[in-house]
């Protein structure tokens, strides 16, 4: 059950800011948007790594205890 409280709330912030960062994107130049659009990636993808990450050692952690 925690298991799953956690991973909805690092859902909701993931999307919270790939959100805003999208509409700061789109507020931009287009030279300005490429460049920040290769910047958002590698800053997702390092998110997703991070969270995946703390999933696993906190499901660990509960499965051990």
């Amino acid at each position: 059950m925690a298991n799953n409280a956690g991973k909805t709330v690092a859902t909701l912030l993931l999307g919270t800011v790939v959100g805003a960062a999208i509409g700061y994107i789109l507020g931009t130049d287009k030279e300005k948007r490429d460049e920040q659009i290769d910047k958002l990636k590698d800053t997702v993808n390092k998110l997703k790594d991070k969270v995946t990450k703390k999933a696993k050692d906190l499901e660990q952690e509960i499965f051990e205890n």
